[in-house]
């Protein structure tokens, strides 16, 4: 067993329940772990999230490039079930025609959420991918420093 997987089982923990109406809405990037798909994403980094009547969530995620125009990304993500809790999700930017397959659903696992859904850290198992959002573009520091912390002590490398 490798130290970050034994890191991971000791110290990473999941929001136990997620009000996912009070989610929905858009979420502005205040940082992320560096991660190939957002390589040309420099500003105005955000996150919609529809909640759709079928239960799944559609995702729009949004940034600006260095030369100023936007890309766009539209996905849907799931809740796991199966006994986790619904702060657990896959999410999937592949065509639907793929979704039979596993390796197109990504980790999407919530894994702090203050109290007023004001700010979210969300993050994978395997400790690559974390973002830290906001409902506003911008956090107070003393948030955004508390949030960086819970990220480290579950293993998280936040340097």
């Amino acid at each position: 067993m490798t130290t970050s997987m034994l890191m991971f089982l000791l110290f990473y923990t999941v929001v136990p329940d997620v009000d996912l109406q009070r989610y929905a809405g858009e979420w502005h990037e205040i940082a992320r772990l560096p991660n190939r798909f957002q390589k040309d994403c420099i500003v105005d980094v955000t996150a919609n999230y529809t909640l759709r009547k079928d239960g799944r969530i559609d995702v729009t995620n949004r940034c600006r490039t260095k030369d100023g125009k936007f890309i766009e990304a539209k996905g849907v993500a799931k809740t796991v079930g199966k006994g986790q809790p619904n702060s657990v999700l896959k999410v999937r930017f592949a065509p639907a025609f793929l979704s039979f397959l596993p390796m197109v659903w990504g980790d999407y696992q919530i894994l702090a959420l203050a109290p007023d859904y004001s700010y979210a850290a969300v993050g994978s198992p395997d400790l690559k991918y974390l973002w830290i959002l906001s409902r506003t573009p911008h956090m107070p520091e003393n948030t955004y420093q508390k949030l960086v912390e819970a990220m480290r002590s579950q293993g998280f490398n936040v340097e």
